[in-house]
């Protein structure tokens, strides 16, 4: 038994009794609904060991549970042997929730305690119908009487970024959202989301490791934008953060502290706020209760936020410098696939991961990596988000399979890439997965489909040379991707999950089916890929994609009678694309290596 986190478990039920808590839920996000949350919040890393970005645990008096997906089981399997953790699979035919796994216990109205910031008003809903009897207690930062080294809540310098960047002001931007008050008869909305703050004051920061985000609220009225900050920065006049925040004020955001959200909240009636727009899948119940709570309390509309759809939909400036940033990108991709080739045997997992760090950081306007960068050899690359060691890392060996997910934040745009290349001979079972999944990468890159389908009713492409073979993988085919943003965002995908949300020209995704062995190798192949129209006739108009990734496939491992004509040619000309506009900007020796890994197959 794992005595440190057995202990945590144990000091969180001594808490439970002493407070008639039946249960305690605990999330794996923050209090904005973030995937990838501060320190701070990493409250199911603390409790249980598991590290990955999604994961939620139940701890009740006899049973201590962690949910998460297929992205996660080998590693949560691992992490959480010997803790007293069970795991609970999701994304899984026969997968039980947590409301229907904690309805399936039976008790007599029990009571839950729920960290209140971390907690989605959705959420809690879904429990409540889920356990009718059951009494929710939300309970602020739960688990802080026992973590007495929590961090704090992060501040780091910010910037502000120029039209030039953006193509669009921030004044722009807010008129757009009021014009949407409006059409729905409300006074004011409040935003939550990180990214979507980011995305429509026009700002960036580094509070969240590898995500550009400002920890804040933004309460914005048809008169007024209230930004709700924590910024220790703003104390020294000459700091960049202060010449933002003036920037902002002389665009008329008002600069309110973070820790008064919820007295302003609170008191909406009272500044004038009669009807208030809030989302409540990304509302925590803290922030809920405080609004309902108030002396004079606004009628409240719940609505998807409308900044996310208008964030995915990328307009020409920020499609010109996503292509800039895939044009960088690429030259430092070539030449790290370069340096391995000519390290086979020579090197390890980490300190390829730290060579293409290194090699990123040269590119003008870096602004660090878009997330961990996964370094995988063999079979630790069967697990899809493996965490690459500093200590103890495998070797690259001169044969089987190499894979490397990675991605960086510039200035002009965020990148995401995942290539699997052979090290050097590679047995008929890695040969025919690596091309059953390039084929499906392939499938999905030619897509031509009617305006208004969803990323769900195009999924099967990516997934059909496998499901023929019997063969699957977890995790979804595709994401959105943000502009100097988060690499994951919505509101579009491309999944098996129903998302109603249809798939719009400007939208940019990433193409990235897998296929993992455990104890053998993993294989992904990732480029992103943009939404555009492709031609209008009397059936409708219809819309492709637009590979931005530059980046050879290598085809030298390849089962080539497994590819149809129509794949080989989009295969071929893809690489010699690669070639022609990278060959003339690498290194002369890079540029040959090129070469003949972009001849046709």
């Amino acid at each position: 038994m794992d005595n440190l986190f057995f202990s945590r478990v144990e000091a969180l039920r001594a808490l439970m009794r002493e407070n008639a808590w039946d249960i305690v839920i605990l999330t794996g996000s923050d209090p904005h609904g973030s995937e990838y949350p501060a320190s701070r919040w990493k409250q199911v890393e603390w409790l249980s060991g598991f590290t990955g970005e999604a994961g939620d645990v139940v701890i009740t008096s006899d049973h201590a549970g962690l949910w998460t997906d297929t992205r996660y089981f080998i590693q949560a399997a691992r992490q959480l042997e010997g803790t007293g953790f069970v795991l609970h699979k999701m994304r899984v035919p026969e997968q039980v929730p947590i409301p229907q796994w904690i309805a399936s216990l039976d008790m007599d109205e029990p009571v839950i305690a729920v960290d209140g910031l971390c907690q989605s008003v959705s959420a809690v809903r879904a429990l409540q119908e889920a356990v009718p009897s059951a009494r929710i207690v939300g309970v602020p930062d739960l688990l802080s009487p026992l973590w007495t080294d929590r961090p704090a809540i992060p501040a780091s310098p910010i910037i502000t970024l120029g039209e030039d960047l953006t193509g669009e002001s921030r004044e722009a931007k807010l008129r757009g959202l009021r014009k949407w008050l409006v059409l729905r008869g409300a006074d004011a909305i409040f935003l939550s989301t990180l990214d979507d703050i980011a995305w429509l004051l026009n700002i960036r920061g580094a509070d969240i490791e590898y995500n550009p985000f400002v920890i804040s609220y933004l309460l914005v009225t048809l008169d007024d934008a209230f930004w709700f900050v924590r910024k220790d920065a703003f104390k020294d006049p000459d700091s960049e953060t202060a010449d933002s925040f003036l920037e902002l004020e002389a665009d008329g955001i008002t600069l309110r502290d973070y820790d008064e959200v919820s007295f302003a909240l609170s008191s909406l009636k009272v500044d004038g706020v009669d009807t208030l727009s809030v989302d409540p899948d990304t509302l925590n119940v803290f922030l809920r209760e405080a609004i309902d709570g108030g002396d004079t309390v606004p009628a409240v509309q719940e609505s998807t936020s409308p900044v996310a759809l208008r964030k995915a939909v990328k307009n020409a400036v920020e499609l010109d410098g996503m292509r800039e940033a895939h044009l960088e990108d690429g030259k430092v991709m070539e030449q790290f696939l370069y340096w391995v080739s000519c390290h086979a045997g020579q090197v390890n997992e980490w300190e390829a991961a730290r060579e293409l760090g290194r090699l990123r950081a040269g590119i003008p306007g870096y602004r660090g990596d878009s997330f961990q960068t996964i370094s995988a050899y063999g079979p630790s690359a069967a697990l899809p988000h493996y965490v690459t060691p500093e200590e103890g890392s495998a070797l690259l060996e001169a044969h089987g399979l190499y894979l490397v997910d990675s991605g960086g934040q510039y200035l002009f745009g965020t990148t995401d890439i995942t290539r699997t290349v052979p090290m050097g001979p590679c047995t008929p079972l890695e040969r025919e997965d690596y091309t059953l999944v390039l084929k499906g990468h392939i499938g999905l890159a030619m897509a031509v489909f009617p305006r208004g389908t969803a990323g769900c009713q195009i999924d099967a492409l990516a997934r059909e040379p496998l499901w023929k073979a019997r063969r699957n993988f977890g995790h979804g085919t595709g994401h959105g991707v943000g502009f100097f943003l988060g690499v994951h965002e919505g509101p579009q995908d491309i999944r098996q999950n129903f998302n109603p949300q249809a798939l719009l020209p400007g939208m940019i995704c990433s193409d990235e089916p897998g296929l993992y062995r455990e104890g053998m190798h993993g294989i992904r192949h990732e480029n992103l890929v943009l939404c555009r129209p492709v031609g209008d006739n009397e059936f409708g108009s219809f819309l492709g994609f637009e590979t931005l990734t530059l980046c050879h496939f290598d085809t030298s491992c390849l089962e080539v009678s497994l590819l149809t004509q129509e794949e080989r040619a989009w295969l071929n000309q893809y690489n010699e694309h690669v070639y022609r506009t990278l060959g003339p900007v690498l290194p002369e020796e890079v540029a040959a290596w090129l070469r003949t890994k972009t001849l046709p197959v």
